[in-house]
């Protein structure tokens, strides 16, 4: 009982809903839940109804009701109840009079209903229910005396109208009802909702195969929740990282929701959030082939999904489990009698529509299992049961199907159909990647198609085929470098992005000098690090693919010259070698011990490097350097030492076999060597057109004790030059006078980042040059000397797509790259470099002058030449 007025009561109650409100947005839906339930008390206690609030009464009750079992359901995660009331509360809505009102208080109640249907992944059925919101809302907005405040409402019932189309894969129908909520958001300057509608269109691109879109989507939507102060939410990171993995960077979107479930985690109030994103980390530790990660956290996401009752997440998460075990058994080559039994059971029980791909997957690793087992004839029998991908089918279902029909035909015994499904399967894959932005993303792509490409190399070596065998490695490697370089020059956003992480690098090091603390700093670096990099996934495009190079095209290029393409079957390395017209097959043992010998190697080179290392560790060092290096040679380079002579040589490594500085292995000392990550992307530098760029650019950072001298010396060779040194050498100016020059070299400091490839640098006077800077160069130099560290290294993806920073030169257009493999000592860089231009002056052929420089000292100068020679 209360002693308030009707009307009273009616206004508190108000007061109620409104806290409660305030308490759902920050997420408190007790303490919600508590508040309107006291507010409902106080309208039972209005009895009887006075007529002259019976309107008031009913509305208010209405309302309450509505959110109290919105609240309700989200703590409970019972959907079905949440349903029930709503249809209570439907009757009392018919009861209003008013059909004005009536329809405003419908159009919320359909809204509400839809949206409960979507959580629990009922898209089709929603639609009603928005079509219904939208025809109420409209029909409100037309009696209103002031439309434009209603709005709001209005654009959001289309936005969530075409989020549940794009849930269905009605793309038209998505697109239409996203572009004209984005339209009203925008002209009433809903900037907030503007935001979400951004993302959902994000999310659309995403599904039509177009991540870079996508990604700018997110990008704008996080910029504008962090200028409006709003807390950006766990489903939009969610969403990022889907397009990262839709891209193949396992590892960047693994650590984007690491830093998402670190933010997340034992908050109650976003439980739903962190099973989705603890179900996201499982497909990027499964794509990176952590299965026991995989299994956890696909493990947590169902349980948390069983509780908030979505049948399709905790579908999603049973599929990663198996995907795990399958592997695991694959692998192993013992697949336990009941795991493919198990996979077609757990199909059986995805029955409904929404969870049909869910269901297929199940069935094709149950094929994959069968086949492994030997029981061809239900591994067919499955397999028919696979529907055919349809238009916004993901890449990975189109992937395992070609996989599963690959393996199948070989179990059958036809390697030519098998070999014809793969043909087919990385087409597939090129369509996805020639939508690809800058060199990250087109990079990652590979990911998705390396078993497929794994079956196709062990095929053609059961025939020790050599020539089918360098046909099948150009068409599944490297295929970064058959892309086109567009003269588009660095976006601007993302240039004053990376400019702000320069001016935080070079705060790092004063406040070091200054023995200052550098924590705040360094954690800020790293923020605008990541930013810069999420900018650099979508504001690059490259251009049209060239065709994969024949052997015809590089036999006649390499006219005296031979090329070695390495390549690795599970343990099996193998080298195909063409020379003088033929092209032969080499097996060459142990995958795994060449790499080994490949990072000693480099450990030693690396060891050797201080100008002033003592003469017994050096000693030592250099023992074990020598050691490393004739293994190298008598595994890599003897076996085939009677196949390409005296020839200078082309070689194209794979794995870890890049990080082999050529020149410092017995049989190759003195030997013109050229490094190119595919006979494809060496004839696209061979074929480059020479233009009659004349300028010699010479630069020279801080802090290198012999690079004065060096520089010094190189104006002897090239009076004309533009030299570039102390305060002269910044960022902005070495590349303004790199673009379209001749020769560039550098005297610098430089660094690999194996984590973040494009971000690799060389110190300048005012910080920091990056990768990403010398990719968005419009007309590189034709040749780019480094005297700098470590420069050469790459990052190397599934696919042997090398990501570095001499490499992204050689992917946007440079012809001829020198670097070196590991750290070199400023001394032993600067006589290095002395001998190479000597020599260049009578040589003019990098590839021969770099080796006469590289023979007088090749422990202390592990330089490599890159692109063409």
């Amino acid at each position: 009982m209360t002693n308030l007025d009707p009307s009273e009561v009616i206004d508190r109650v108000r007061e109620l809903q409104r806290a409660a409100a305030d308490a759902s947005c920050l997420a408190r839906y007790h303490e919600g839940v508590r508040l309107l339930r006291r507010g409902m008390g106080l309208l039972d206690s209005i009895h009887p109804v006075p007529d002259d609030i019976r309107t008031n009464w009913l509305v208010v009750r209405i309302r309450l009701s509505s959110t109290l079992i919105a609240m309700s359901s989200e703590i409970s995660g019972d959907v079905a109840a949440g349903l029930a009331g709503l249809d209570d509360v439907r009757m009392l809505v018919n009861a209003v009079e008013d059909p004005v009102l009536r329809a405003e208080l419908s159009g919320a109640l359909n809204y509400n209903y839809a949206a409960k249907l979507m959580t629990v992944g009922r898209n089709d059925e929603s639609l009603g229910y928005f079509d219904a919101s939208i025809e109420d809302k409209e029909y409100r907005m037309a009696h209103d005396a002031d439309p434009d405040s209603r709005m709001d409402s209005l654009v959001r019932s289309l936005s969530s109208r075409g989020w549940a189309h794009t849930r269905l894969g009605n793309v038209q129908q998505a697109r239409a009802d996203l572009s004209r909520s984005l339209e009203l958001a925008e002209k009433y300057e809903l900037r907030a909702m503007a935001a979400d509608v951004r993302r959902n269109l994000g999310t659309l691109a995403l599904r039509t195969g177009d991540v870079p879109e996508a990604l700018r989507y997110y990008e704008e939507t996080d910029r504008t929740y962090q200028a409006l102060d709003m807390e950006v939410p766990a489903l939009l990171r969610i969403e990022q990282a889907q397009a990262l993995l839709a891209a193949g960077l396992a590892d960047e979107a693994g650590r984007h929701l690491d830093e998402v479930l670190a933010d997340t985690s034992g908050q109650p109030s976003v439980a739903r959030e962190q099973a989705r994103v603890e179900l996201h980390r499982a497909s990027a530790a499964l794509m990176n082939d952590e299965l026991e990660l995989a299994r956890e956290m696909a493990a947590a996401a169902r349980r948390g999904m069983r509780r908030a009752g979505c049948q399709t997440c905790v579908a999603n998460a049973v599929i990663i489990g198996l995907q795990a075990d399958a592997r695991e058994a694959l692998r192993s080559g013992e697949v336990p009698v009941a795991l493919p039994t198990r996979a077609i059971r757990i199909a059986a029980k995805m029955e409904l529509p929404r969870l049909s791909e869910q269901a297929a997957t199940a069935r094709m690793l149950a094929v994959r299992l069968d086949i492994r087992r030997g029981n061809l004839k239900r591994a067919a029998e499955t397999l028919r049961a696979v529907p055919r991908p349809g238009q916004l089918t993901p890449i990975d279902y189109r992937m395992l199907r070609r996989l599963c029909r690959a393996e199948l035909a070989v179990a059958q015994g036809s390697r030519a159909k098998a070999l014809t499904e793969i043909r087919s399967g990385l087409t597939e894959l090129d369509a996805v990647r020639d939508r690809m932005g800058g060199l990250d993303l087109v990079s990652g792509t590979a990911l998705h198609g390396q078993e497929l490409a794994d079956l196709a190399v062990k095929l053609v070596l059961e025939r020790n085929d050599a020539r089918r065998l360098f046909v099948w490695l150009e068409r599944t490697r490297a295929q970064t470098y058959r892309y086109e370089p567009l003269s588009a020059g660095t976006d601007p956003e993302l240039a004053a992005s990376v400019a702000e992480v320069r001016g935080l690098g070079q705060a790092i090091q004063e406040a070091q000098h200054d023995g200052h603390p550098i924590a705040g700093l360094r954690a800020k670096y790293n923020e605008r690090l990541r930013e810069a990099q999420r900018l650099g996934w979508h504001t690059g495009r490259w251009g049209r693919p060239r065709p994969v190079a024949g052997l015809g095209e590089v036999v006649a290029r390499l006219g005296e010259r031979a090329m070695v393409s390495f390549a690795a079957s599970g343990d099996e390395l193998v080298a195909v070698v063409v020379a003088g017209g033929e092209c032969r097959l080499v097996r060459l043992g142990s995958a795994g011990a060449a790499a080994e010998s490949a990072r000693v190697l480099n450990v030693d080179l690396d060891a050797l490097a201080p100008d002033n290392l003592p003469e017994r560790l050096a000693e030592v060092v250099m023992a074990s350097a020598r050691k490393q290096a004739d293994k190298l040679d008598a595994q890599l380079i003897q076996p085939l030492a009677e196949l390409f002579g005296e020839r200078e040589l082309v070689i194209v490594p794979t794995g870890p076999l890049y990080a082999v500085p050529w020149g410092v292995l017995p049989g190759l000392r003195g030997r013109p060597t050229v490094v190119a990550p595919s006979a494809t992307a060496w004839l696209a530098a061979e074929l480059t057109k020479l233009t009659r760029a004349r300028k010699i650019v010479l630069v020279r950072g801080p802090g290198l004790a012999g690079a004065r001298g060096e520089l010094e010396k190189l104006t002897t060779h090239y009076r004309t030059a533009t030299t570039m040194t102390g305060a002269k050498a910044t960022v902005k100016s070495v590349l303004r006078a790199m673009d379209g020059a001749k020769l560039a070299h550098f005297a610098a400091h430089g660094a690999h980042e194996p984590e973040n490839a494009l971000f690799s640098r060389l110190e300048l006077a005012d910080g920091a040059l990056f990768g990403h800077e010398m990719a968005g160069l419009r007309q590189p130099p034709r040749q780019v000397v480094f005297a700098a560290c470590e420069l050469a290294l790459n990052r190397i993806r599934p696919g042997d797509e090398a990501l570095g920073f001499a490499s992204a030169l050689l992917a946007s257009g440079s012809r001829t790259v020198i670097a070196p493999l590991s750290r070199v000592g400023d001394l032993a860089s600067a006589a290095a470099m002395d001998d190479y231009y000597r020599a260049l002056a009578e040589r003019e052929s990098p590839a021969l002058a770099l080796a006469d420089a590289i023979a007088v000292d090749p422990f202390r100068r592990p330089f490599v030449c890159l692109g063409a020679g």
